[in-house]
């Protein structure tokens, strides 16, 4: 009895927090767990007019189907690829930046790189495409008119399985890095000044201060970024590549969201969508537990 009089006046006193915590907890609910619901579609042969309870079981079927597939292993293979060189190429910049404006003293000249390498994040991805299409096409491409003044032949990027992996992550880099600089700058906020004057009187420069203070300040935030990062090492970019990709690049470029949307909404087998979005789910659950459990053993911090 005394313990649930207790809760209850926790409960009132901070009445005011749960009640602003309310709005997000019903986001979840119905945006993202009430629609997991839908996770049956995957063990049954959709069928639009009979709905999802009326359609018929299937079992493992549409499962086979997505292992049997003679595209399963370059569309696996390809999103692998593409998500670690997203998180390698992604996380280190972000950091590098952060690091460099860190360092610059003069405030307006810091907030004007600050502008300017976070404005591109704002742009969509249709926007992008644009501007890599205005340097790198073939015939008007700035690109190209400067390999052509120097004597050189034109060279096809968008259209090349040699260089568009390069270009989704160079665009990716220049769109995202500034606006991801933004964490690790309020973690380097958080660093202690006193251990920065403790350095200084041990004898340490510039690059050591960076190496045993500022490093380690920011490596907690840097674990838990990867952690989540490789939850999702099974979404590449499907947004990106979908405007970027043609067909004589789908062998470094398909991955397995754009085979899902070709197979689920342009040929309506809603049902193999569906399993392969819970495949995905599974293998990011796995691997979210697994890295946070090495970051645990590994002295660092971690998700819980």
């Amino acid at each position: 009895m005394r313990s649930e009089t207790r809760m209850a006046t926790i409960l009132y006193r901070y009445r005011w927090y749960y009640l602003m915590m309310l709005p997000g907890i019903l986001y979840f609910i119905v945006f993202h767990y009430g629609p997991m619901g839908g996770l049956i579609i995957a063990f049954k042969d959709y069928n639009l007019t009979k709905g999802i309870w009326g359609s018929d079981w299937a079992g493992l079927k549409h499962f086979r189907t997505i292992f049997e597939s003679p595209d399963i292993v370059q569309t696996l293979r390809n999103t692998l690829v593409i998500s670690l060189y997203r998180i390698f190429f992604n996380m280190v910049p972000d950091l590098a930046l952060a690091l460099v404006l860190n360092e610059i003293r003069v405030r307006w000249f810091k907030r004007t790189i600050q502008t300017i390498t976070y404005g591109p994040h704002f742009l969509s991805w249709v926007v992008v495409y644009g501007l890599a299409f205005s340097f790198l096409a073939p015939d008007s491409g700035l690109v190209n008119q400067v390999v052509r003044d120097f004597g050189g032949s034109t060279v096809d990027f968008l259209s090349s399985k040699e260089y568009f992996r390069s270009i989704l992550i160079s665009t990716d880099i220049w769109k995202n890095t500034g606006f991801g600089a933004i964490i690790y700058l309020a973690s380097l906020a958080t660093i202690d000044p006193h251990l920065y004057e403790a350095a200084v009187v041990d004898g340490a420069g510039r690059w050591r201060q960076l190496w045993h203070v500022t490093l380690p300040g920011v490596a907690n935030v840097f674990v838990l970024l990867l952690i989540l990062r490789i939850g999702h090492i099974l979404d590449a970019g499907f947004e990106q590549i979908y405007i970027f990709y043609n067909s004589r690049v789908y062998e470094v470029a398909d991955i397995i969201d754009t085979w899902v949307f070709r197979r689920g909404l342009e040929q309506f087998d809603f049902s193999v969508a569906t399993a392969v979005g819970f495949f995905k789910g599974i293998i990011g659950l796995i691997l979210v537990i697994g890295a946070n459990q090495l970051a645990k053993k590994l002295g660092q911090s971690s998700i819980w």
